[in-house]
């Protein structure tokens, strides 16, 4: 399951990358937030695996 959840962060992360240079390039503020703010919430679930392996073994 944790490799499940590590996957679905790296895909938010990336999105989050994603967005925030479309945002970028065409201006928007709010997408380039919107980029940050999914490239925070990847960050943070990948996070919470580290630390999920880190008492697992």
């Amino acid at each position: 399951m944790s490799g499940t959840e590590k996957s679905k962060a790296h895909v938010e992360h990336a999105k989050g990358k994603v967005k925030e240079g479309v945002g970028r390039a065409v201006g928007n503020q709010r997408m380039t937030a919107e980029g940050h703010a999914d490239q925070a919430k990847g960050n943070a679930r990948q996070a919470k695996e580290d630390v999920k392996d880190t008492f697992r073994h």
